[in-house]
């Protein structure tokens, strides 16, 4: 493995023979890293976000799962 920093990017070189799904993984994880990483938003913003979001969900699919 090889790691190297640029002036704008990081770069990790790995070998053809490393497990994709566990690198997919990794893959993930970092992009999550990358999208979230100047978020100010606080943890009790996103608790509330998530609530609203299952609300909605639930109101819509309620039907399926309950007769």
């Amino acid at each position: 493995m090889l790691i190297e920093r640029t002036s704008n990017e990081v770069i990790i070189r790995l070998p053809s023979y490393v497990d994709t799904e566990g690198l997919q993984r990794l893959i993930d994880y970092l992009s999550y890293k990358e999208a979230t990483a100047k978020s100010k938003a606080k943890q009790s913003d996103l608790d509330k976000l998530a609530k609203e979001v299952k609300k909605g969900w639930w109101a819509e699919n309620k039907s399926r799962f309950v007769k």
